[in-house]
């Protein structure tokens, strides 16, 4: 359908933007007929600009993930780096678990939490790291690194439209309950069909949309300028109703893609853990110094953003995923980057990888296009 974005991507077997990674190239073309011009990540706009059209090809990447502590249970991934402000710049600052103290703080109510944590929940691994442990739902789990590597999920081509329709946003946090609910149902229908293909076994993530603060066994909510994290220890999703809005810099709700993209962003982190994908960047961040945990949470959270891309992309007809809507996502991911935090913090990406990953889902419409393990690290920086 003509006005849907992005288009496909260059030649098949290669990637939609960027030199080729050194190791297997990422999916194939995109379904659906391109539209006049491809739309990629748009320019950096100005303090306070609004965002002008995509134009190009979105940039490339690099990167790695966050200090956890050796043999502790998984922390939240991740609290959503807030847009810095003002609304519209180019640049962002991770929120909420930052540095060793925080870290390691979050790990301790994670050991005690998740002996004793009430919440319903549902079962859930570089360089020679094997992760081994137990899901919430207390079956034996174990990962290697072909787990993150080659995962069955990404020889299962493009995620099936399930024709997703969205009801309209407003300020009130009863439409914002509903617009969650609804577009979790979705992303429920679409994920639970991909996992069919691979004949593994899947159950969705349990969702906690709050109003008012709260705990969970991977920490407090909200934590200073947070909105959205996902808590591997109960597998549950947590988004704050009204946080979600102040943290995007008061977007407009009729921007209602920039919302989808937070849901369908901690839902991804929600596939990596059923996939045994969380489970070893996990333990590969037990094993790395400083600068390698940031790295590998990097490849952790640019892969939920990709995959956040795929739901997108494969539903753009129905949400609809027009010029505006994907316009104001991309300026949206892109102020979220992290690049001036130093080296060691760096666990989200930077800006343009932050956007390049979720555009490289929409347009590509191919789950290995996904795999943050095999990229470069220049493309997760």
């Amino acid at each position: 359908m003509a006005g849907h974005y992005p288009p496909p991507a260059g030649r098949p077997g290669q990637p939609p933007y960027g030199p080729p990674p050194p190791r297997p190239p990422y999916g194939g073309p995109p379904h659906g007929a391109p539209p006049a011009q491809p739309y990629g990540a748009p320019p950096r706009p100005p303090y306070g600009a609004p965002p002008p059209p995509p134009q190009g090809p979105p940039p490339p990447y690099r990167g790695m993930p966050q200090p956890y502590p050796q043999g502790g249970p998984p922390v939240a991934y991740r609290y959503m780096p807030p847009r810095r402000p003002p609304r519209r710049s180019a640049g962002g600052t991770v929120a909420g678990i930052i540095g060793g103290f925080a870290a390691l703080g979050v790990v301790l109510i994670v050991v005690l939490s998740a002996l004793s944590s009430n919440h319903t929940t549902v079962q859930s691994g570089g360089s020679g790291v094997t992760a081994s442990g137990r899901g919430s739902g207390g079956s034996p789990q174990s990962a290697t690194r072909a787990t993150a590597t080659d995962n069955k999920l990404y020889a299962t081509g493009a995620l099936d439209s399930v024709g997703c329709h969205l009801p309209a946003l407003d300020e009130t946090s009863d439409t914002m309950r509903r617009f969650m609910n609804e577009l979790s149902d979705c992303l429920d229908s679409t994920w639970k069909a991909q996992f069919a293909k691979t004949g593994m076994s899947f159950a969705p993530p349990n969702r906690v949309f709050w109003l008012t603060s709260g705990n969970s066994p991977c920490g407090n909510y909200p934590a200073p300028g947070s909105s959205a994290f996902y808590c591997p220890a109960n597998n549950t999703m947590y988004v704050g109703l009204k946080h979600v809005i102040e943290t995007s810099g008061s977007e407009s709700v009729e921007h209602f893609a920039v919302f989808a993209r937070v849901i369908a962003h901690e839902y991804g982190h929600h596939v990596q853990d059923r996939a045994g994908i969380l489970l070893y960047g996990d333990r590969l961040m037990d094993q790395s110094d400083p600068l390698g945990r940031a790295e590998a949470s990097r490849r952790i959270e640019l892969q939920a953003q990709c995959f956040a891309g795929e739901f997108l992309g494969a539903n753009r007809t129905t949400l609809p995923l027009d010029q505006a809507q994907y316009s104001a996502l991309v300026v949206d991911v892109q102020g979220r980057g992290d690049e001036n935090q130093p080296a060691d913090k760096r666990d989200h990406g930077s800006s343009k990888h932050y956007a390049g990953w979720v555009v490289r889902g929409i347009r590509t419409q191919n789950l290995s296009a996904c795999n943050t393990w095999t990229a470069s690290p220049s493309a997760v920086s």
